[in-house]
């Protein structure tokens, strides 16, 4: 007459998922070129993940990310390429983390410098690439702030931009982004919000958090990722921390030391990373 609720065995279902890992690696391997690097237990997880654990789904999406990066070849792109997009500090890596440790990448679209629609793309991806790169062991995701004083249907980017910056992040980056939040967006960001979430999956769209610095609720969310020390001004906290390009700019360099070196791309670092790379050893 009453069926039991049946719940979840977790030694079941670990088990279900690593077949499920070893399943996915059997139905892409032979891997070429970097895709070896790439494509770890935790990235299969990941694309798994992001299609519900179905198989089919996941190898489909994970063969076009490799066929994407082969073309696109990520890995390469170096601070000095990508520099004039972030001068003004719209998008760009903090140098603090929240609660759990993981890497924060901030974003001030009111700050928007260029037309450039490939030039934005090339930078976002760098930057997306640059936060994983400094995830610490054991993190997967990022947490992305973004902040819009300043920010205008006028200097919003155009919808084509938006449209891929979201496939880029969703198909090629699955299950990288941890959680969002929107930062005081003005009334007419509800406009340009309408037909952006269209072009989002329901697990990204429900990562989004829109906080407003009058609304108590809202900040009580931002702050259980958060402690209010390490927060910016512009972001409701007391951290007076501020962007400095030329000093980034440094960090990045650096940065692209690290990410060559993981990807055995030592021979494509640039000539002012080579200087850098000789002072450091």
């Amino acid at each position: 007459m009453f069926s039991r609720k049946k719940h979840a065995n977790p030694e079941h279902e670990a088990e279900r998922h690593e077949a499920k890992i070893k399943a996915l690696r059997d139905a892409v391997e032979p891997l070429s070129g970097r895709g070896d690097i790439f494509v770890t237990d935790p990235c299969l997880t990941r694309y798994l993940e992001a299609r519900s654990w179905n198989l089919e789904k996941s190898r489909k999406m994970l063969e076009e990310s490799l066929k994407w990066r082969s073309t696109y070849k990520p890995e390469e792109i170096r601070w000095s390429e990508v520099a004039v997009e972030g001068e003004t500090g719209k998008l760009y890596r903090a140098k603090f983390h929240d609660r759990e440790g993981r890497t924060v990448l901030v974003l001030r679209p009111g700050k928007q410098n260029t037309n450039s629609h490939e030039g934005q793309l090339r930078h976002l991806v760098y930057m997306l690439e640059n936060a994983i790169i400094n995830l610490p062991e054991g993190q997967e995701q990022m947490i992305w702030l973004i902040d819009f004083t300043g920010w205008s249907l006028s200097n919003a980017v155009p919808i084509k931009t938006a449209r891929e910056t979201a496939n880029i992040l969703q198909n090629h980056y699955p299950e990288r982004l941890a959680i969002a939040f929107l930062y005081n967006p003005p009334r007419v960001f509800e406009a340009f919000w309408k037909v952006v979430k269209y072009f989002l999956d329901p697990k990204t769209y429900h990562k989004v958090n829109f906080v407003y610095s009058k609304n108590e609720e809202s900040i009580k969310v931002m702050h259980k990722f958060f402690d209010p020390e390490v927060l910016p001004l512009e972001f409701g906290g007391k951290n007076k921390v501020e962007y400095d390009h030329e000093e980034f700019g440094k960090m990045m360099e650096k940065d692209d030391i690290k990410t060559a070196a993981f990807w055995g791309l030592e021979d494509k670092v640039g000539p002012r990373v080579e200087q850098l790379n000789g002072e450091v050893a």
